[in-house]
């Protein structure tokens, strides 16, 4: 009789300052409704590590970004925004913002945990239903979400150039099709440190440096034509439902408008994500989805 092989699940979110209360009800949805995972990793900037350790639990852990990064990578208070923001410099890279090295952490954490799978989710991510991580494996594959053909939708010229350039840092000739960004999505661990490793066998350059000598790059479609295109999918089944709903863009819903859009999730959606630009008062989420 052949053992049945365990295979770990850590979640991963990238989150920053102005997001923790968005942060501490994912937090919440997580430890109500998710199963299957080992632990959460919270992944914010050095000056963002003790606000966010009150989040801290048995199962969750703040880390700071120097424990991820380089260190010749370093952010600094950014005088175009009034010193407000920051903005991360090396003589290795060019200039990025915030979600430019939140897509960096989430890479490199790959380097730091055990686990087999990494399931990410955005910080304005809530769960509203039951959802065992361990359904994102069948046998030994792992859930790779991809929309197929997605890019060649009408207006998307961002995502074919962020797909492009994941290209061009894994060698690739081949024009892109397919559309891998989504939250609520799942990377294998160990295929996540070999992507890494052909960026540098690529570029020749630390693969920080190969991916962010562009300022136009996503961490979903780097991964997700290396998985495709390098690895020829080895490891990995294909999935196109998305398991959150997300309201990507246009005005801050109204207390209707909000029930409408959550009755419309699927019947295997876990989770709705409300980007945090949108203006949608946290707190109204909360009271809405308790309710």
């Amino acid at each position: 009789m052949h053992d049945v092989i365990r295979r770990t699940a850590a979640l991963v979110t990238a989150s920053y300052q102005p997001d923790l209360e968005r942060c501490r009800l994912l937090c919440e949805t997580v430890d109500r409704y998710v199963t299957g995972h080992s632990h959460h990793y919270l992944l914010v900037a050095s000056d963002d590590v003790a606000l966010f350790r009150q989040l801290e639990g048995p199962m969750r852990t703040v880390v700071d970004e120097q424990d991820l990064l380089p260190s010749w990578l370093r952010s600094f208070p950014d005088p175009f925004f009034g010193f407000r923001k920051r903005v991360w410099l090396s003589t290795r890279t060019m200039p990025m913002r915030g979600w430019h090295v939140q897509q960096l952490r989430r890479i490199a954490i790959a380097h730091r945990v055990s686990q087999d799978a990494l399931v990410y989710c955005d910080s304005d991510v809530a769960f509203l239903r039951p959802f065992d991580c361990r359904a994102l494996w069948q046998e030994a594959d792992l859930r790779l979400f991809r929309r197929d053909d997605g890019l060649a939708r009408e207006g998307l010229d961002e995502q074919r150039r962020w797909a492009a350039n994941a290209g061009a840092v894994l060698g690739l000739s081949a024009a892109p099709r397919h559309d891998y960004i989504a939250t609520v999505i799942a990377w294998r661990r160990d295929a996540a440190v070999a992507m890494c490793e052909r960026i540098e066998q690529v570029t020749g350059k630390h693969w920080v440096a190969g991916i962010a000598a562009n300022r136009h790059f996503s961490e979903c479609m780097i991964y997700g034509r290396y998985a495709d295109e390098v690895m020829e999918g080895q490891g990995h089944f294909h999935a196109s439902n998305e398991l959150c709903r997300v309201y990507w863009t246009g005005p801050a819903l109204s207390d209707e408008q909000f029930r409408e859009f959550v009755a419309a999730m699927s019947p295997d959606q876990v989770a709705i994500g409300m980007q945090s630009f949108i203006g949608t008062d946290v707190g109204r989420i909360r009271r809405l989805i308790e309710a």
